[in-house]
């Protein structure tokens, strides 16, 4: 058995006790069952299941080729989001009184890195090691008893060294914990409900048809948050913007959303700087950039947005440009210019696709999704909820 060094992963479901004590057991299976099944469906590589415990699912991911800090709680975010619409369909779709019982269920996420060895056990992979024994301890907490939260993620100090996440330290709760043999642990702890509350609504501007400039579009070997994670590194967004070199500032905590902008700089010493309005990870990216005419009119803009979808092979890339906004005579020329530079879209697209899937192929480890026995999430559902 190798050693390895990785990130640890459990998304612990919370509530069910209280909510299987007002629900019928096959009820309750069933949801749980349910919910499990969207966690695993949302654990994608890089990230490997190791098993399901119960009400939880474990999963790892090696150190080499992992995904940037922030393409990392986005996933989470995206999971927790998942996780609550599906919570309050259940809610408003039971015509169980006590399955209402539904809406108390909820989230948390543990995130340790260190040092770990992998055993096969049967139809799973069983991390062994200190490091792993410390992020089951991390279980029993005292997080809500001092914070109050119930829905969160948890962080070691050393996962947020190690993700790079130091930037985003202000807007998480720094907590101790205190286990036997291993002493005081420091922990970082960010609430999950106010992202529910920031990303339940649906994208509010997107380029409709009559909008419509021009698109182009591709095809990429990648799953939607390895082609997203580059999409947030500026060296690798450049490959499709074509400048000399980009530069993306106005971060958020560390992290690129709504408000931080793509710097694009020229050969010419020219810049045009495209400002985030949506920020919805893995699906949908909405920039915004004026438009410098050579006669003096102000107030010429334009959006670009990037649209990516799952397919069966990677993701499909989609680039849409919206028709100038503005005075007339700026809207005429602006449409010109921007139709003149859009000639090379579809090798703008191909040379960002050629670029990104050569850079994966020599630095990433994507391993297959990983395949449950059958009746294993079942198994665990009915072991959560105590039942033979």
């Amino acid at each position: 058995m190798s050693t390895r060094f990785g990130y640890f992963l459990i998304a612990d479901i919370t509530g069910y006790t209280g909510y299987l004590s007002a629900s019928e057991l096959d009820h309750a299976q069933q949801t749980l069952t349910a919910l499990l099944n969207l966690l695993i469906s949302h654990t994608k590589p890089p990230l490997v299941i190791s098993r399901l415990a119960g009400d939880a699912v474990i999963s790892y991911g090696l150190r080499e080729g992992f995904l940037q800090g922030q393409t990392f709680i986005e996933t989470l975010e995206q999971t927790y989001v998942a996780f609550r619409r599906a919570v309050e369909l259940m809610v408003r779709n039971t015509t169980c009184n006590a399955c209402r019982n539904i809406g108390a269920l909820d989230l948390k996420f543990f995130v340790h890195y260190g040092e770990f060895g992998v055993q096969k056990l049967d139809a799973h992979e069983e991390l062994v090691g200190s490091d792993v024994n410390l992020l089951h301890r991390l279980l029993k907490n005292h997080v809500t008893e001092c914070t109050g939260l119930r829905a969160y993620t948890l962080y070691t100090d050393a996962a947020i060294r190690q993700l790079g996440l130091a930037d985003a330290l202000p807007e998480l709760i720094r907590q101790e914990e205190e286990y036997e043999h291993l002493g005081t642990v420091v922990t970082w702890v960010k609430d999950m409900h106010p992202v529910w509350e920031a990303h339940r609504q649906e994208p509010q501007i997107i380029i409709t048809p009559e909008r419509e400039l021009a698109r182009f579009a591709t095809d990429i070997a990648l799953p939607p948050e390895v082609v997203w994670d580059y999409l947030v590194q500026a060296e690798h967004f450049n490959a499709l913007a074509g400048g000399a070199r980009m530069e993306i500032v106005e971060r958020k905590a560390g992290r690129v959303d709504a408000g931080s902008i793509y710097e694009c700089f020229h050969g010419d010493g020219s810049k045009v700087s495209q400002v985030v309005i949506e920020w919805h990870p893995f699906q949908l990216m909405t920039l915004q950039f004026a438009i410098h005419l050579p006669v003096p009119i102000r107030g010429v803009s334009a959006m670009m947005e990037l649209r990516l979808e799952p397919i069966a092979t990677g993701t499909h890339l989609l680039q849409t440009f919206s028709k100038p906004t503005g005075p007339l005579v700026g809207r005429i020329l602006a449409q010109m210019g921007l139709k003149k530079f859009m000639k090379t879209g579809d090798a703008d697209m191909a040379k960002f696709k050629a670029h990104i899937e050569a850079d994966a192929a020599g630095r990433l480890h994507l391993p297959d999704a990983t395949e449950l026995a059958p009746g294993e999430v079942r198994a665990a559902a009915l072991a959560s909820l105590g039942a033979d």
